[in-house]
C-alpha cells in the first residue's frame, strides 16, 4: 500500500453541488431557488412581515425603564401620627391595626407632611429627614427597624 492508494471510505464523501452551471447540471436556470419572490432574489430584512405592519410598529411605544426590584413602602405622614396619645410607641403593626395604612408592603416610611405636637416613639423602616427632625423637635424618638 502506498500513500496514493489512500481513499475515503465508500459513501463518506459527496460531489459538490455546482449551482448555475447550465441545464445539464440539474441545477441550472433558477439555481434551485424556484421562481420569483424574495427567496429567489435576495433576503428579507429582519422583522419584515410581507408588507403587513410589523410587530414593532403595531405595539405602542414604551418609554423609560421600570425597575422590577423596586420596593414599595407603606407611607404615613406626621399629621396622621399626631392623632395618637403622647408617649405611644408607634409600630407598623399598630398603624395597620388602627387602619392608618392599608398594607405593609416592603415596610413603612414616615414622611414629614404636617406637624407633630406630642412626644412619640416611632419605629419604621425609613424616615424622611424632615420627619426625623420634627419628631425629635417634639421630644420624641425615631427607631429604624
Amino acid at each position: 500500500m502506498r500513500l496514493v492508494d489512500l481513499r475515503p471510505a465508500e459513501g463518506a464523501t459527496r460531489e459538490r453541488k455546482r449551482i448555475g452551471r447550465g441545464k445539464g447540471s440539474g441545477h441550472g436556470k433558477t439555481s434551485g431557488r424556484g421562481h420569483k419572490g424574495d427567496k429567489a432574489r435576495g433576503s428579507t430584512k429582519p422583522g419584515f412581515e410581507g408588507g403587513q405592519t410589523p410587530l414593532h410598529r403595531r405595539l405602542p411605544m414604551k418609554r423609560g425603564f421600570k425597575n422590577p426590584f423596586r420596593k414599595e413602602f407603606a407611607i404615613a405622614n406626621l399629621s396622621q401620627l399626631d392623632k395618637f396619645e403622647a408617649g405611644t410607641v408607634i409600630t407598623p403593626e399598630l398603624l395597620l391595626e388602627k387602619r392608618v395604612i392599608r398594607e405593609l408592603e416592603a415596610g413603612l416610611k414616615i414622611l414629614g407632611n404636617g406637624e407633630l405636637t406630642k412626644a412619640l416613639t416611632v419605629k419604621a423602616n425609613h424616615f424622611s429627614k424632615s420627619a426625623e427632625e420634627k419628631i425629635k423637635a417634639a421630644g420624641g424618638t425615631t427607631e429604624v427597624i
